[in-house]
C-alpha cells in the first residue's frame, strides 16, 4: 500500500448568518452573537415558521458580475463568494498549478431550491414553454462546484457529496482522501445551501422538524430541555485542501492539517437517528482511528447540535460511547445556537469555525443554554466563550437518512 500523503488547509472562505467572511463570522460566534432573525427573503404571512438564519448585508455585485448573479441560484452565488475568499487566502492567483490535479468537492443538501420553486410556479401558472433555460443548470447540485471549477480552471473531478446535513463534512472528507491517496494535489472543499423560501421553510415545517416558537432568542437551544426543533439557515463554507509538500513548495501559509475522517450510515430510519447511537459512535471511532490518535487528544468538538430532541440526545450518547471517560474533559459547542442549521453547508461552516478555534484557542459558546438537559451532560460551553489551547479539533455532522460524518484537524506545525 502506498504511503498516505499529508493534507493541509491553506485557504478558507465563509458566508454565514453571523458574518460574510471567516474573520467576521468567527468574531461574532466567539461573542455569542445571534444570527437568527425574522425572514426577509420572502413573505411569510402564510407560514407557520417566520424565523431563519439568513445571510445579511451581502452585495453579490462586490464579488460577481451582474449577469452571472442573475443567471445563477442564490446557493451558487453564496458558494462562489466563499470560494473566492478561500482562493485569495491561499494566494493561488498567478500560481502555476497542474490544474488536472485540482478538484472541486462542494456539496449541498438540496441545491437550487429557489430556482426549482420559481420555475415550477412558472410552469403551472404560465405554461412550461415560459420556463427559464437556466432552470435545470441552476437546480442541480453539481453546478455549484462546476461554476467554481469554471472560474478557477479546476480540471480535476467535481464530486459534490449529497448527504443531507452532512454534505459539507462528507465533501471535505472525500477531498481529503483524494489528495491523501495521490489522485489530486489541491481541491476546493465544503458546502453551500440556500433553502430559505416558501417550500424550504414550509417543507421542513410540515415535517415537524423546525422550531415553531418564532422567537429568535429561544428557537435554537441545543442541549437544552426547551429544545423543540431546528431553525433553518443558509450560507456557504469553502476551503482549499492541499497536499503538504505541494503547499510547502510554493511557500503557502499552512492554517491546519487534516488528519482524520469517518463516515457511516445508520440504515435505521429516514429522519430519526438510531436510538442506540451505534452509527454515530462508529463514525467517531473511525475518525479517531484514521487520525491515529487517542480520544483524550481531541480538545474541542463542534457538535452537530441541531436543537432537536433526538439529535442532541443521541449525539451526546455517541460522543460518550466513542470517547469514554475522555468525553467529560472535552470542550464542545454547537454554533447552530447562533447560525441556525444551514443543512448541507453546516458541516463546512462549522469546520471552518473549529479550525479557527485550533488557531486562536477561543471556543465559541452554545448560547441560550439555560436549562441543560440531564441526558446531555457534557461540557457544551454554555453562553460564554472559553479559552483552551487545543492540538486537535473534530467536527461532527448527522444527516437525514442516517448519514454520519466526522473530520479531525491538527494544529499547524
Amino acid at each position: 500500500m502506498s504511503t498516505k500523503r499529508r493534507v493541509v488547509v491553506t485557504g478558507m472562505g465563509l458566508v454565514s448568518p453571523v458574518g460574510n467572511t471567516v474573520e467576521e463570522s468567527f468574531k461574532n460566534l466567539v461573542a455569542g452573537k445571534n444570527g437568527i432573525d425574522f425572514i426577509t427573503l420572502f413573505d411569510t404571512s402564510n407560514q407557520k415558521v417566520t424565523i431563519a438564519g439568513e445571510v445579511k448585508n451581502l452585495n453579490f455585485e462586490d464579488f460577481l458580475d451582474r449577469k452571472e448573479i442573475k443567471r445563477a441560484d442564490r446557493v451558487t452565488n453564496l458558494a462562489l463568494v466563499a470560494a473566492q475568499e478561500a482562493y485569495n487566502q491561499a494566494q493561488l492567483e498567478g500560481v502555476e498549478l497542474n490544474r488536472k490535479r485540482f478538484g472541486t468537492f462542494v456539496g449541498s443538501g438540496i441545491g437550487g431550491l429557489t430556482t426549482i420553486f420559481e420555475e415550477v410556479k412558472t410552469s403551472v401558472l404560465r405554461g412550461p414553454d415560459r420556463m427559464s433555460p437556466f432552470f435545470i443548470p441552476n437546480a442541480i447540485i453539481n453546478l455549484i462546484g462546476a461554476k467554481i471549477g469554471i472560474r478557477y480552471q479546476a480540471y480535476g473531478p467535481n464530486l459534490p457529496q449529497v448527504t443531507a446535513c452532512s454534505a459539507g463534512t462528507n465533501s471535505i472528507g472525500e477531498a481529503f482522501r483524494y489528495i491523501r491517496d495521490g489522485y489530486l494535489d489541491i481541491a476546493f472543499a465544503g458546502g453551500a445551501e440556500a433553502p430559505i423560501n416558501e417550500i424550504g421553510v414550509g417543507g421542513f415545517a410540515s415535517l415537524r422538524a423546525l422550531n415553531f416558537s418564532n422567537d429568535p432568542e429561544v428557537a435554537s437551544v441545543p442541549f437544552d430541555t426547551r429544545r423543540a426543533g431546528f431553525v433553518v439557515a443558509e450560507g456557504a463554507g469553502v476551503m482549499i485542501l492541499e497536499e503538504y509538500e505541494h503547499a510547502k513548495k510554493r511557500n503557502a501559509k499552512i492554517i491546519a492539517e487534516m488528519v482524520g475522517y469517518g463516515t457511516t450510515s445508520d440504515a435505521f430510519h429516514v429522519t430519526a437517528p438510531d436510538d442506540t447511537a451505534a452509527g454515530i459512535t462508529e463514525c467517531l471511532k473511525l475518525a479517531l482511528e484514521d487520525a491515529n490518535i487517542q480520544p483524550e487528544q481531541i480538545g474541542y468538538i463542534n457538535a452537530h447540535g441541531t436543537s432537536t430532541i433526538l439529535n442532541d440526545k443521541y449525539e451526546t450518547m455517541g460522543i460518550k460511547n466513542a470517547f469514554g471517560q475522555a468525553a467529560y474533559d472535552l470542550a464542545i459547542s454547537s454554533t447552530k445556537s447562533m447560525t441556525g442549521h444551514a443543512l448541507g453547508a453546516a458541516g463546512a461552516i462549522e469546520t471552518i469555525s473549529a479550525i479557527k478555534t485550533l488557531e486562536t484557542g477561543l471556543i465559541p459558546p452554545t448560547i441560550h443554554l439555560n436549562e441543560p438537559d440531564p441526558e446531555c451532560d457534557l461540557n457544551y460551553t454554555p453562553n460564554v466563550f472559553a479559552k483552551k489551547d487545543v492540538d486537535y479539533v473534530m467536527n461532527i455532522n448527522i444527516g437525514f437518512g442516517g448519514q454520519n460524518a466526522a473530520i479531525i484537524f491538527k494544529k499547524a506545525e
